[in-house]
């Protein structure tokens, strides 16, 4: 798991980067002519702002798989991945595609972050508790 974590980390955290940066110097042009456009280049942004937050909460996965076998801390992992899927891809897709509904999955991904965060404290309590 905590060679995972890592790949993980590093490949969410790389993407975030590219991302944000498509978004600064590519997306802002493409999108300025666009009614909606500041709209829709502030979902990239905070697509991207919460991609690299759980960039690095995959490394604290690894950090955490390295001291404990915890099913919460797969559990943690899983999450945060399935969050930045389902919250930042969302986020994505309706910047590129303008289609307001998908905006009705980006909760779904929040959830899956609260999720992670959840593990990532019951798996750092058995940690605590297992030591005298």
């Amino acid at each position: 798991m905590e060679r995972f974590a890592l790949l993980a980390s590093g490949t969410v955290g790389f993407l975030a980067v590219a991302l944000g940066a498509f978004g600064a110097h590519g997306l802002k042009a493409r999108l300025a002519p666009l009614a909606d456009g500041v709209q829709r280049l502030e979902w990239w942004n905070t697509g991207a702002h919460y991609q690299a937050i759980h960039a690095l909460a995959l490394g604290l996965v690894a950090y955490l798989a390295s001291r404990s076998s915890s099913t919460a801390v797969t559990v943690a992992a899983i999450a945060f991945l399935a969050g930045v899927l389902l919250f930042s891809g969302s986020l994505y897709l309706m910047t590129l595609t303008g289609l307001r509904w998908l905006g009705a999955v980006t909760p779904l991904g929040g959830l899956a972050f609260l999720v992670g965060w959840a593990s990532i404290f019951v798996a750092a309590w058995s940690l605590t508790n297992a030591r005298p």
